[in-house]
């Protein structure tokens, strides 16, 4: 007898109980307003168009459009076996109406983008899970916005789009001008090195220091992300207070926590911090050791949800992804891959030009990860974790720190050498806050960062030397490559085809250190590292030198993916 999938379930309470048991009616129901009609996934207790608190659950056709979708191979859960079809749904009460699922009844190849869809419920546990399964009564005839190839945009009235945001007012010259990145500094990095996250930490604190030419007397903030956390295993581990004590550091101000636009976040905040006054020399630092977390069980060990202990239950976002499966950053950015592909005709042979283009680049870095020769072939004959995605789309769970120094600008005669120069930052987010409700599929908060960093700036994308660009998976990268304006949108497959646009001699040098594709998952940090190695001229073997001989003089380095992302254009000059 075959046992039943484990399945992590959500947390239900008042505010989601319409959702999770309405399917014991046969319902599918969701948060309406009664004062202007709009409907409201996941619940808020006010109408983000009106405003209004008169909301009410109401039950919805259960009939679906397919907006995008992932077939994830990877086993998450036990006996929730791969392969399995996740997919975002788009109901025809409401343009950009959506919810995660699972497809049912149908093999994986047969799946579309824009197939119709009627909702089937399944109780686990007194809970409804809504899944999918194709609709026999709907007519491909029927018109719907998912079907077209153009993304559903799901913008109430009074949100204002990127867009339609117009570029901010610079009479004043910006405040990020007033920071400089004095130094910068790693620990050791490896698979599984099984060292202690603070002693890593304290390795490039202290080499970040010594790099800027300061002691630690002369630090006076911290800045980190996210801060300490147990959970997931890995991810985190050492916080503001932990840094501070070991260094017996003496602070006017200091920052850490998860809530910031991507791991730059902290970053911008020290920029802000020493901008405005309240530090002249902040150290900031990401430190990670995933791989030793996850020893030998598995990437799913370290995944949220990912043990297969039953008392977990899930809230927030995870609620309206873990009970379908979808554990995992690689099942979301799989189906936002899948609609740039279906919309824009983008290939994984062009895709694969990242991960190809980082595995040569790693080649020239003595402290990457994976190094060995990659070829297309092997792209495309590994095995699939989340289509589109691969193997080796996937970055590479790591143990290190990485270490910067954010000083005062006029601070720049005490330094060891000449600083970075910030010349803006890019932290906005217009869309929702959300991986499977943001208004559009094919790109990320990442379009509204890149966006507003441009307009605090007289430098265009073609002054850029350098892109050292998030690639937790290849995927973001190729959107951070198109919001930043090195393509168009949609224009990212064409612009990759080929791997030459983007090779250290290429239009854009990217990901010059091997990226987290094969130089390893310092989760965000070792972009800004790289940028500021290759814009100080130390990049050894893999240092860019631009056309006539010339050094890079602007960088850019970005992270985050979904809806985070910050930004930060570099210069030297």
């Amino acid at each position: 007898m075959t046992a039943r999938p484990f399945r992590v379930l959500p947390a239900v309470g008042p505010d989601n109980e319409h959702f999770w048991l309405g399917g014991a009616e046969g319902e599918l129901r969701f948060l309406r307003c009664r004062s202007c009609g709009w409907w409201i996934h996941p619940p808020s207790p006010v109408c983000p168009v009106c405003l209004s608190k008169d909301v009410a659950p109401e039950a919805a056709s259960g009939r679906a459009v397919v907006h995008t979708y992932t077939v994830n191979w990877q086993p998450w859960y036990p006996n929730l076996d791969p392969p399995y079809v996740v997919a975002i749904v788009e109901l025809p009460e409401q343009e950009g109406l959506r919810l995660t699922t699972n497809l049912v009844g149908i093999e994986p190849d047969d799946v579309r983008i824009g197939m119709h869809v009627r909702v089937v419920f399944e109780e686990w546990d007194g809970v409804w899970l809504p899944f999918f399964e194709p609709d026999p009564d709907a007519s491909d005839a029927r018109p719907h916005a998912a079907e077209q190839g153009g993304a559903a945009r799901d913008v109430a009235p009074g949100w204002r789009s990127r867009s339609e945001g117009g570029s901010a007012d610079r009479r004043a010259e910006p405040g990020e001008r007033r920071a400089v990145i004095s130094g910068v500094g790693q620990s050791q990095i490896g698979r599984r090195i099984y060292r202690d996250p603070l002693d890593l930490t304290i390795d490039a604190a202290l080499a970040a220091i010594a790099d800027a030419g300061l002691t630690r007397e002369d630090i006076d903030g911290v800045s980190t992300y996210p801060g300490a956390m147990a959970m997931p295993p890995g991810f985190s581990g050492v916080g503001v207070t932990e840094i501070q004590d070991a260094l017996r550091l003496n602070l006017n101000w200091f920052a850490g926590g998860l809530e910031l636009p991507g791991q730059l976040g902290s970053v911008a905040n020290a920029i802000a911090a020493v901008s405005t006054g309240l530090a002249t020399h902040v150290l900031c630092f990401r430190t990670v050791w995933e791989a030793s977390a996850q020893g030998d069980r598995g990437r799913a060990f370290v995944t949220m949800g990912g043990g297969g202990g039953g008392g977990y239950k899930a809230t927030g976002f995870q609620q309206w992804t873990l009970p379908f499966g979808a554990p995992s950053a690689a099942n979301w950015i799989g189906m936002m891959a899948q609609r740039h592909f279906f919309e824009f005709g983008t290939t994984r042979e062009q895709l694969a030009q990242i991960a190809l283009s980082d595995r040569r680049n790693a080649a020239r870095n003595p402290n990457a990860i994976y190094t060995d020769p990659m070829t297309l072939d092997d792209y495309l004959s590994v095995r699939m974790v989340s289509t589109p995605l691969c193997l080796y789309d996937c970055d590479v769970p790591a143990d290190g720190s990485t270490a910067v120094i954010v000083s005062r600008a006029d601070t720049a005669p005490d330094l060891r050498k000449p600083p970075v120069q910030v010349e803006a930052v890019g932290t906005a987010l217009h869309g929702r806050p959300s991986w499977d409700q943001f208004d559009d599929l094919t790109t990320m908060a990442l379009r509204d960062a890149a966006a507003m960093m441009w307009t605090r700036t007289d430098l265009r994308p073609a002054d850029v030397d350098v892109a050292e660009l998030y690639d937790g998976f290849s995927f973001i990268a190729l959107a951070w490559l198109e919001a930043l304006g090195f393509c168009g949108h949609g224009e990212g497959g064409p612009f990759l085809e080929g791997g030459a646009n983007i090779a250290l001699d290429g239009v854009i040098p990217l990901n010059t250190h091997g990226g987290q594709l094969s130089a390893g998952r310092l989760h965000g940090y070792g972009f800004l590292h790289e940028a500021c190695v290759q814009l100080w001229d130390e990049g050894g073997e893999r240092q860019v030198v631009r056309p006539g001989g010339r050094r890079p003089e602007v960088a850019v380095a970005a992270a985050g993916g979904g809806p985070l992302a910050a930004s930060l254009l570099l210069t030297r000059r």
